[in-house]
């Protein structure tokens, strides 16, 4: 199926592709070649990168002072500012880059959702589906994926990520990457690093990560991307232990260049260097674009300061002009990798109203359907009953097809939409069951005005499907909350829903884990939906409808209560573990220890079993790759999809180790009665950590693995690693390791 999206999707579109890709060798020789005309000036004008908005000077790119563009988002826009580049004494295209995250015209489901799938297939389809929409008019290149690890829900870019896995966060990044670039737009993984783990969830706010554990959970991410060969870098906003990444050079010139060989270039995010002023590291424009530039910041995003200052700075023996000359390297090869000086322009007649397609469309509801988590489904309620004659919808998120389309939707438009009213009008017509609808209340549910309309609709009906969480606005960038309860008069609502008796099923559109404790106990059955896309209306009719069966599982754990925040499962062990009968071990006196609902976490229509769980081979070295088989049946009445998820631990090390981790998972479709034998392989070199001086390790000893649905596995064996390795900072080769450090 996902093949045959693919192929139709790309058959629909035409690319100009080079005859023939240039070497590396050929690529570096034009540089040089086109370096040695440069002048300063020019030089610097390619480490400019302008949005196009009021003030947005297109004699600049005349002059030779831009290179590349933000929010040139049309064919017409692209082709004006690219023939003004041509017309430049060298003639140097720009690049023109978007925030394309889940969609250009067709949005999908937002990241997270997309993660929630567990099926990287799908990722990567839904990336090269959005690519190949953006580059239709001229986009070039995107600013994605977005790899940080989130662990805060109270932090709203949380829904822009993968979650607060490092394994599943790398594997979905690569995911991406790969679709981009199939799909012809570069990338430029963000924000590095460490931005998710902001300060009491306040976004923009400073991170304070000990070194090994940002080694072990906050960059790997970044680092599939950089082997998935991402082109771009962007830096982050954020202070990193006190210094700010976009001035840090140990981390955009020590661990990216040094450590890990990427050769494309770092660009700024939004205006981030001209903030080193407010972060008190600068005094002036002149210091920051200095110090921005000296850590390894090729390229400043919407700032100015690079035109307004690098020359003199130049001039004034601050910044060696060597410096620049391999700023601009590294710029220009990516240009020529992208073969933008052969490819012809984009033709402005092209408009992205041709979008969506039949096929994208039916690509953003494959994606939908994997993204819904099952949270709640209390007597088997779902899906609705096919004798049912009336069912009342309730909410204005369930007819808010802006709010379909969640955060940084680039082109969306919510005409595209379909909403989840408009879809469960769609799917019930066709049963011959009345639909109903009252919002209720407003998005944000300010008034309880509308109460009883909803109530009324609600006792007129067989069932009440309650579409409640949080409008867009108040998830992604900028859109941080102290509270995580469902906004306004909700939980009234869901309370006078309740009441009518009527059997309640509560669709949660939202960004993040919301407070939801009380609405379990009013609500029969819950289901995520996230910010489902264009296609999210037909996707959760379906699942209510029983079309399709629910198989997303949380990739990020469930608080009950914004006091357990920062919270995941992959916590550190305690001296004192969590012991009911002992109030002096780790325990909150006023709340349960536990999540809501751990990470993982997803239910189905059918019932999923475990069983003869072997290790291949128990004894291990550092050369070999642990292999895991677990037989998986589908012991329920329909067919359905289970995530089977291994988890290990380092039993005993010189440092604490998590109490578990993800190493692998896969997702498998079982027909009703079918069982499957399952295979998992992770290779040993995956089994270590970092020590605080970057240092790799896998040491010998005893580990530990359960196989199950969620990150409560307690399938369990255990292997021993025999010989372990150490792989000291910037290095490839390992040296044998017989004993813990």
């Amino acid at each position: 199926m996902l093949a045959t999206i693919l192929v139709a999707a790309a058959a629909a579109l035409s690319f100009a592709l080079p005859a023939r890709a240039l070497s590396p060798g050929e690529i570096d020789g034009k540089v040089e070649e086109l370096l040695a005309r440069m002048t300063l000036a020019e030089k610097i004008g390619q480490l400019n990168l302008v949005s196009n908005g009021p003030l947005y000077r297109p004699e600049m790119v005349r002059e030779g002072r831009v290179g590349a563009g933000i929010n040139f988002n049309n064919a017409q826009d692209v082709a004006a500012a690219q023939r003004l580049a041509r017309q430049s004494r060298l003639g140097i295209p720009l690049i023109f880059g978007l925030d394309v995250l889940h969609g250009f015209r067709t949005i999908f489901p937002m990241p997270l959702a997309e993660t929630a799938t567990f099926n990287p297939a799908l990722a990567r389809m839904a990336a090269e589906s959005s690519a190949r929409e953006a580059a239709y008019v001229g986009v070039q290149w995107t600013y994605a994926p977005m790899a940080d690890i989130a662990r805060d829900p109270r932090w709203g870019r949380i829904i822009e990520g993968a979650g607060e896995d490092p394994y599943l966060a790398r594997v979905f990044t690569t995911a991406r990457v790969e679709g981009l670039h199939a799909g012809g737009l570069a990338t430029g993984v963000k924000h590095f690093a460490g931005y998710g783990a902001a300060a009491g969830g306040r976004d923009y706010d400073a991170t304070d990560i000990p070194p090994a554990e940002f080694r072990d959970v906050f960059l790997p991410p970044f680092r599939a991307a950089v082997e998935a060969g991402t082109e771009t870098v962007m830096s982050a906003f954020n202070a990193l232990n006190g210094v700010p990444a976009t001035a840090n050079p140990w981390l955009l010139t020590g661990i990216l260049r040094n450590e890990w060989g990427f050769d494309g270039f770092v660009v700024s995010d939004w205006a981030a260097i001209h903030e080193l002023i407010a972060h008190g590291i600068a005094a002036d424009g002149a210091e920051a674009a200095r110090k921005a530039f000296l850590a390894g910041v090729d390229m400043d995003l919407a700032g100015g300061l690079y035109d307004l200052h690098l020359a003199d700075e130049v001039r004034a023996g601050r910044v060696p002009e060597a410096a620049v000359d391999e700023a601009v390297r590294r710029v220009l090869r990516v240009k020529f990798r992208l073969d933008l000086f052969e490819r012809p322009d984009i033709d402005a007649s092209r408009v992205d109203a041709v979008f969506p397609t039949p096929q994208s469309r039916q690509a953003a509801r494959s994606v939908a359907r994997e993204s819904l988590v099952l949270l709640q489904n209390r007597g088997d309620v779902l899906p609705l009953a096919p004798g049912m004659r009336s069912v009342a919808v309730v909410g204005a998120l369930a007819a808010s097809a802006k709010d379909h389309l969640g955060p940084h939707a680039a082109r969306g438009h919510r005409e595209d939409t379909v909403t989840i009213l408009d879809g469960l009008r769609q799917r019930a017509g066709r049963a011959g069951i009345a639909v109903a609808h009252a919002d209720g209340c407003s998005l944000r549910c300010e008034t309880t005005e509308g109460f009883a309309a909803a109530v009324a609709a609600a006792g007129a009906a067989d069932a009440v499907i309650a579409v409640l969480g949080e409008p867009e606005a108040l998830s992604g960038e900028a859109a941080s909350r102290a509270h995580l309860s469902l906004t306004g008069h909700q939980p009234e609502l869901l309370a006078a829903l309740a009441a009518t008796g009527k059997p309640v099923v509560v669709v949660l559109m939202a960004g993040r884990p919301l407070e939801i404790g009380p609405a379990l106990d009013q609500a029969a059955a819950v289901l995520m939906a996230w910010y489902p896309g264009v296609e999210g209306g037909p996707a959760v009719a379906e699942a209510l409808f029983g079309d399709v069966v629910p198989s997303g599982k949380l990739p990020i754990t469930w608080p009950r209560a914004a006091g357990q925040i920062p919270i995941h499962y992959n916590r550190l062990p305690t001296g004192r573990p969590t012991r009911a009968d002992n109030r002096f071990t780790l325990n909150y006196v006023d709340e349960s220890i536990e999540p809501l609902f751990p990470f993982g976490f997803g239910l189905s229509y059918t019932r999923f079993g475990f069983s003869d769980l072997t290790v291949a081979t128990p004894r291990l070295s550092a050369s070999d790759t642990l292999e895991v088989r677990v037989r998986l049946a589908n012991t329920g009445a329909r067919a359905g999809a289970e995530v089977v998820q291994l988890y290990v631990r380092d039993v005993v090390a010189s440092r604490s180790r998590p109490v578990r981790e993800l190493k692998a998972f896969e997702k498998v479709f079982l027909d009703a009665g079918q069982s499957r034998e399952v295979r998992l392989e992770v290779p040993v070199r995956e089994l270590g950590f970092h020590l605080e001086d970057g240092t790799y390790v896998v040491e010998p000893g005893r580990f530990e693995i359960f196989v199950g649905a969620d990150a409560r596995a307690d399938l369990a064996a255990s292997f021993e690693v025999i010989e372990g390795l150490r792989v000291p900072p910037g290095r490839r080769e390992a040296s044998r390791v017989k004993g813990r450090e």
